[in-house]
């Protein structure tokens, strides 16, 4: 049987994943990544970076009898996904750093590792699917079974040629059957609660920015969308798109933050009705499961992790760019974020949110 490393994040999902795969007859090597301690190496009960993650990931893999290294990348974390996660914000973005991590640091760093330790496989306690197209053969990218806990949202980064090294052993399993396992298992992460979204940054992730920016930044207007000075704003990236709390304005309505002017330094602020885009213009598009279209195909569009999906066509552009032209206009969609495109359970592919109007 084949060889093969699994991510041990220190959670129930990798330990669940590490013992179905022994089960199967597997040879399973755990491996646990130190990215991220925080001030003062902080442990925080939500997070897959905590101190304590190490110590239950190596637990877990001595109950299920599996070596366990661990891996210092927070030099490469830090260059790779805080960094990008400050430049973002300072560029008038709102950037999401756990589709960064997955491509480039538990998917490019530790499909590395495991090839350096002769592992055909490296597998993760993600909820997605590996697949085979019926047409072609081609591997694709698909949702699992709980949908509920569909992770692909934050793997349309993968380049499509790691598809077929990569293992997903939860796919048909629900959290509830996942939890069922390791309490049968005896795993001491049963009943450990999920991690959050961002591990690096506290629940205001403006006071992390404060601390991490080099220099402070620079105060300037806020405006109406016709051009109207209304006030002040703190600095580009105390804000995001949507953002009513904390502009310190009053009027019959709410303001929200509709567009945010790195050139000029600016915020501009309109109503609830100006919050809503058609077209989306999208760069950086990596295609997972499909060669890249040269002409327009309908798919249905996730706008953040937690978006119900919009139906757009998708128009190819230049390079790997598309312009996504919606059925029904959506509301807050963010510059920064990613813009993630499925044909009925298949990942077809996604890229980064530059504009829309």
């Amino acid at each position: 049987m084949a060889r093969v490393a699994i991510a041990m994040s220190g959670g129930v999902d990798s330990s669940v994943a590490a013992a179905l795969l022994k089960d199967k007859g597997y040879e399973v090597i755990g491996l646990h990544m130190k990215l991220y301690r925080g001030p003062e190496n902080e442990i925080r009960n939500k997070s897959c970076c905590s101190i304590d993650e190490t110590l239950d990931a190596r637990l877990a893999c001595h109950r299920l009898g599996i070596p366990f290294y661990a891996l210092d990348y927070q030099q490469e974390f830090r260059e790779t996904v805080i960094n990008y996660f400050i430049e973002g914000y300072s560029s008038g973005n709102t950037p999401n750093p756990c589709v960064m991590c997955n491509k480039k640091i538990k998917s490019s760093l530790l499909l590395k590792k495991a090839a350096e330790l002769d592992c055909e496989h490296l597998a993760t306690g993600h909820y997605a699917r590996i697949c085979s197209n019926p047409d072609t053969g081609s591997t694709q990218l698909s949702r699992p079974q709980d949908l509920r806990k569909d992770q692909t949202y934050f793997l349309h980064g993968i380049p499509s040629g790691d598809l077929p090294r990569l293992m997903f052993p939860l796919s048909e399993l629900t959290k509830t059957e996942v939890r069922k396992i390791a309490r049968k298992l005896k795993l001491s992460t049963a009943d450990k609660p999920d991690s959050q979204e961002v591990c690096f940054v506290p629940k205001d992730y403006r006071k992390f920015l404060k601390n991490e920016l080099n220099e402070t930044p620079l105060p300037g207007e806020f405006t109406s969308i016709s051009g109207e000075v209304l006030g002040e704003h703190k600095g580009l990236p105390f804000y995001t798109i949507g953002q009513r709390r904390g502009l310190g304005l009053n009027d019959t309505t709410p303001y929200y933050v509709v567009k945010i002017d790195k050139e000029q330094n600016r915020i501009v602020l309109g109503k609830e009705d100006d919050l809503y885009s058609k077209t989306i213009s999208v760069s950086s598009v990596n295609w997972v499961s499909i060669s890249a279209p040269e002409t327009p195909i309908s798919a249905s569009v996730k706008l953040r992790s937690a978006h119900h999906g919009a139906t757009a066509t998708l128009i190819p552009v230049s390079g790997n760019k598309v312009r996504l032209e919606l059925e029904n206009p959506e509301r807050a969609v963010t510059p920064g974020q990613a813009a993630v495109f499925y044909q009925d359970d298949i990942l077809l592919g996604g890229g980064k949110i530059d504009y829309s109007n």
